[in-house]
């Protein structure tokens, strides 16, 4: 079985795990590295380029093409709608979707003028609400280069970072967990998602025992969320299923403007057997606050 990934050394993590989960079931599998846009293209924040898929449409035609079997995706990266012919194959078990603060205890502890490095539009919306006093600054390239670059000074003091990715790669430690009600995360953080072709029955039943029913009905939610906003993966749309007691959850969505002027939130009860109907209401609430305002501009 060929699994394809991006090149980036999280990318190349996520595909070795998943590789090394199918050999335990008897299933030989091997990494093909495809180059995307947005591995292309370091020069400009995501939000600046025009399209969708920055990190997918490439492997997605591989796919398309037979050159793969499966796509390994960071399931944030993925677009809601995918291409006709293929499907998401399965969800394994998701990591902390949270945001991480890279050299900081908390951002309301930073002083004025930190200058705070970040990737995305939706995390430079919910700081510029929250603290417009701080300097935020683009930051592209892998996770190791991006903490590298808070810890050498290199035009910036901290950094926001999925904490997934810090995890993954060994360097948890580096960051501190924000609050998801501060900064909340990206639909999907913290999920992979394994695309397949629609009609490969064989490698969706070789990827069955992957699959995780809970973390499958979170990311389900706040995808359905963001369909529903009409929001690509670069827009300032933010999702968050938190747990409340019994068992139950909550789905929590928000959309900032892009500086930081108006931010909205809104929230609604998860029924795990209705998971895309919370995505709904929440989506519903946040236009009736004027969500698509915001996202038109």
């Amino acid at each position: 079985m060929k699994l394809g990934t991006r090149g980036s050394e999280l990318a190349r993590w996520q595909a070795a795990w998943v590789r090394d989960r199918l050999a335990t079931l008897g299933v030989r599998a091997e990494i093909v590295v495809i180059k995307t846009r947005g591995d292309a293209e370091v020069d400009r924040p995501l939000h600046e380029l025009e399209g969708k898929g920055f990190f997918t449409k490439e492997i997605e035609d591989a796919l398309l093409d037979g050159r793969i079997d499966v796509a390994v995706h960071s399931l944030k990266d993925l677009p809601t709608g995918l291409p006709p012919g293929l499907t998401l194959g399965a969800i394994p078990v998701r990591h902390d979707p949270r945001e991480a603060l890279v050299n900081g205890r908390s951002l309301a502890d930073l002083p004025p003028g930190t200058r705070v490095g970040t990737s995305s539009l939706r995390r430079v919306a919910q700081v510029r609400f929250l603290r417009p006093d701080l300097e935020v600054v683009p930051l592209r390239g892998n996770v190791p280069t991006r903490v590298r670059k808070v810890e050498t000074h290199d035009g910036l003091d901290a950094a926001l970072l999925a904490i997934a990715g810090l995890e993954r790669l060994g360097l948890g430690g580096k960051g501190s967990v924000v609050d998801p009600l501060d900064v909340m995360p990206a639909p999907g953080q913290g999920a992979l998602g394994i695309e397949i072709r629609e009609k490969d029955t064989a490698t969706r039943q070789a990827l069955a025992s992957l699959h995780d029913v809970t973390s499958a009905i979170a990311v389900g939610a706040e995808r359905a969320l963001l369909a529903a906003l009409g929001g690509g993966c670069q827009a300032p749309v933010a999702a968050y299923c938190g747990e409340w007691g019994n068992g139950k959850s909550r789905l929590y969505g928000r959309v900032t403007a892009n500086d930081g002027s108006v931010q909205l939130t809104a929230s609604a009860d998860l029924d795990p057997k209705r998971p895309e109907a919370a995505g709904e209401a929440v989506a519903r609430l946040l236009d009736l606050e004027g969500a698509a305002t915001l996202l038109a501009r």
